[in-house]
């Protein structure tokens, strides 16, 4: 394959600078304890993605300018394949001084290096940086009140509503283009969509309440059997954040749910299950895709600082979107720059989620970005929208 390598390096040092002042400025309020411990199992310390963003920029750094790597002895406890999230607690990972250290360290000997390097790697080390501050964001929402405390916006507004209808026809889907993009969203592919009708916005608090109040988690026949096994098991009554008294907590507050906002931290299991009770489905990631680049110019609530979404509405922007698609490559799929980001996925029963979140960084909000998990997670900025066949 071909690897873009078109972007100009000018500037490539001031967006790597902004970059790392935005993971900086969230956790610059976090206390060296409860960045040094795991919040959850389902996610790394705090401190473990400080330590892994320097690694990682190390690793590709060294390769590309034929340099060795500043902390070998690090690759092992910060490769992220080799050492899953629930066991890092566990690991001899840098703590907070020393992470920071060796995050300057790495920065230093890049900058000197920004000609050895082609600009495609420079876009991967930044989307990778951006990526991991929505990680760090779902930790810091999963920790107790008291950790993390953010002056939360809150953007006035309705909520869209209606559903459009989308005639059948051939759709190209997936990224074409000189820019650097995951290899997952590679080859542009043609698909043939038969004639659906898609929400005009995400669904909103105030709809699925109207779930929850009409006994969905209570309802066998909504849920398939692996969900409601899992509901069994995890004994879901309503969202990861809802309160039974009519509350959300949004990192260490408690608000009143707004009915105007898109419902987010549903698995893929929820979203099916009020689709069921709604007689609809979820989209297929290529019928969102299409659907959405008829609406690209629209964008929600991103880039973090909001610390929340808008109104439901946009297709990027405010939450991610469980599609119906499991996770796998596109005719054509050829792994770069390397196997582990997508390939070793494919096959596992992981869902696709589109669109982007209130705390994903612009630099992968586009229609193409493919996110994945697998369909019992919550911790994700996510919820969904519904299609019907036409």
């Amino acid at each position: 394959m071909d690897i873009p390598r078109t972007t100009p390096l000018g500037g490539v040092g001031s967006l790597l600078d902004e970059a790392r002042e935005r993971t900086l400025m969230l956790v610059e309020p976090v206390s060296e304890a409860d960045l040094d411990r795991q919040h959850d199992p389902l996610m790394s310390p705090l401190v473990w993605d400080l330590g892994h963003i320097a690694a990682f920029e190390d690793l590709w750094v060294s390769r590309e300018a034929g340099l060795e790597a500043l902390r070998p002895d690090l690759a092992e406890v910060y490769d992220a394949t080799e050492t899953p999230r629930p066991k890092r607690a566990n690991l001899p990972y840098l703590r907070r001084d020393d992470a920071i250290a060796y995050m300057e360290a790495v920065r230093e000997r890049a900058l000197s290096n920004l000609e050895a390097v082609p600009a495609y790697i420079w876009e991967m080390l930044l989307q990778h940086e951006h990526q991991h501050n929505e990680t760090m964001l779902q930790t810091l929402q999963l920790a107790e009140a008291g950790v993390f405390s953010p002056e939360r916006a809150r953007p006035a507004g309705a909520a869209a509503a209606g559903t459009v209808a989308i005639a059948a026809r051939p759709v190209e889907i997936g990224f074409e283009g000189d820019a650097f993009v995951y290899d997952n969203e590679r080859p542009r592919h043609l698909v043939e969509l038969g004639a659906y009708r898609i929400d005009r916005a995400p669904v909103t608090n105030a709809q699925f309440r109207e779930f929850v109040e009409d006994d969905g988690y209570g309802r066998r026949e909504l849920w398939s059997d692996d969900g409601w096994s899992t509901r069994e098991r995890e004994g879901w009554e309503r969202p990861l954040y809802w309160t039974a008294d009519g509350n959300e907590r949004r990192f260490d507050s408690l608000e009143p749910l707004a009915g105007e906002l898109p419902v987010m931290h549903v698995s893929w299991f929820e979203a099916d299950a009020y689709a069921r009770w709604r007689g609809a489905r979820l989209p297929s990631e290529a019928e969102w895709e299409h659907a959405a680049s008829l609406f690209e110019p629209e964008r929600g609530a991103l880039d973090q600082l909001d610390f929340g979404p808008g109104p439901a509405g946009p297709f990027v922007g405010d939450c991610w979107e469980w599609t119906t698609s499991e996770f796998g490559g596109y005719p054509g799929f050829e792994a770069y720059p390397y196997e582990e980001y997508s390939a070793i996925f494919f096959g596992e029963g992981y869902r696709v989620l589109r669109g982007g979140s209130w705390a994903t960084r612009p630099s992968v909000a586009r229609p193409t970005f493919r996110n994945w998990d697998h369909p019992q997670r919550r911790q994700i900025f996510a919820g969904f929208r519904c299609a019907e066949e036409e």
